[in-house]
């Protein structure tokens, strides 16, 4: 079923693994053109145009953006009990993990009578979205919600598509985790529009006011992931979301019924996933084919998961050795990576690029997804290589707070001049000088 690439028999250099390696292509520049009338419509109507293009898009036009706050409540009272205790272990868990990420502020003493500090002070306001469309993301609330409240984040407002099903609110288990989570800000939109509202701004249709964002985290559409692009500098965001993708470094060892069974998983989110196993045994290669067949034949989503896996962004990779398989997998920088082999900790050990690494047989990527206390909002399309999945860090900013005496400043002043004098920027030195001249 997964298309191969035989690298078996050479040593390609990173350049050129990056260019046969299977990838998912999404092209975010070729929907600019119809997403920049929709961000510039928004911030020159507001919500007028929002609910406009939600009706368009949806499929329904809500009463107002805002969920009134007595919806969140119903959606929690009526959410089933395992649910609601999955999603209670859910944000257990990943609230231990995110706490230990708050970053403390440092003093340094640079001299005697200078310091510098670097405070870390949270994004004041944050947009978190839910992604809609083929999946409801409960989780997705709390992978974004959890790390924002542990940076300190004082005003988060979740933002998850209008459902035709329920009457143009989010679907009720959005509701009901932004609820658990002491989320009471929730808003009906979805799209490029959200990113929008969310960057300028609006008057709701009961006269109350929807304040802009700060920044905006979390996965969506293209069209979406077009608006981030359009707005950031006016807004800060995390990363630009492509499609999900797994993959897997495993040996001879490895289970195929394990390997087909988290392939599949991946390729259950979307038709354009990528699901990508390495490995040096083309026994067990062979092994995961026949897995494949059978299990997506067992799966709900079959089709959509058939498309992916015989899509061009999916496939085997046979290398010579476990060793190749490394160099193969820190070149694709998966935004989930499983290491399913002999040693699997030690192989783990020297991934330098990833957005999660998962090890051995028992830490499949779903546990990642749900219940591990890791965050699932991670880099995709390769772009682990430079930059991390969401965190505490994802909310703070470093800010450099410089306190210098006057004995500590005149001790570095002649310093400062020569600098900017070679820099040809003189009147940089004079703001040194100025306050030690006479002053009679």
């Amino acid at each position: 079923m997964l298309t191969r690439t035989d690298l078996r028999s050479a040593v390609p250099s990173v350049a050129e693994l990056r260019a046969v390696l299977p990838r998912a292509e999404v092209d975010v520049d070729a929907v600019l053109h119809r997403v920049r009338p929709i961000v510039e419509d928004v911030r020159s109507r507001g919500v007028a145009a929002v609910l406009d293009y939600t009706e368009r898009f949806d499929g329904v036009r809500p009463e107002s953006v805002r969920v009134p706050q007595d919806e969140l409540g119903k959606a929690l009272a009526g959410l089933d009990a395992p649910v609601r205790a999955a999603l209670e272990e859910s944000i257990a868990r990943a609230r231990r993990v995110h706490a230990d990420q708050r970053r403390s502020d440092v003093t340094t003493q640079v001299v005697d009578g200078g310091t510098v500090t670097e405070r870390w002070v949270p994004v004041a306001r944050v947009g978190l979205y839910a992604p809609g469309g083929l999946a409801v993301y409960p989780s997705s609330v709390v992978m974004n919600v959890v790390p924002a409240q542990a940076a300190g984040v004082e005003s988060l407002v979740v933002c998850s598509p209008a459902q035709a099903e329920f009457g143009g609110r989010p679907h009720p288990t959005i509701l009901a985790a932004a609820a658990l989570l002491g989320v009471d800000e929730v808003w009906a939109v979805g799209g490029a529009q959200a990113a929008a509202i969310l960057a300028y701004g609006g008057v709701d249709t009961d006269g109350s006011v929807l304040e802009p964002v700060d920044m905006i985290t979390g996965p969506g559409n293209i069209y979406l992931t077009a608006a981030k692009r359009l707005l950031r500098g006016l807004i800060g965001i995390d990363s630009e979301a492509g499609p999900t993708e797994i993959a897997i470094l495993a040996d001879g060892g490895a289970d195929p019924v394990h390997v087909a069974a988290d392939l599949i998983s991946q390729a259950e989110h979307d038709p354009l996933a990528a699901s990508v196993l390495v490995t040096d045994s083309v026994e067990l290669a062979d092994a995961v084919d026949v897995e494949l067949v059978r299990q997506v034949g067992e799966t709900k989503h079959s089709e959509r998961v058939a498309t992916a896996l015989r899509g061009k962004q999916s496939g085997t990779v046979l290398v010579s050795s476990v060793d190749e398989g490394l160099r193969v997998v820190n070149a694709y920088a998966a935004e989930h990576l499983e290491i399913q082999t002999a040693d699997a900790r030690g192989v783990a050990a020297r991934v330098r690029n990833a957005g999660a690494v998962f090890v051995g047989a028992y830490a499949p990527v779903s546990l990642g997804d749900y219940c591990a206390g890791s965050n699932h909002v991670l880099p995709t399309g390769g772009c682990a290589r430079h930059s991390s999945g969401l965190s505490v860090q994802t909310f703070l900013r470093g800010i450099h707070v410089v306190d210098y005496t006057e004995d500590a400043l005149r001790e570095v002043a002649a310093h400062v001049v020569a600098l900017a004098d070679a820099e040809d920027l003189p009147a940089h030195g004079q703001a040194v000088t100025a306050r030690f001249r006479d002053r009679g």
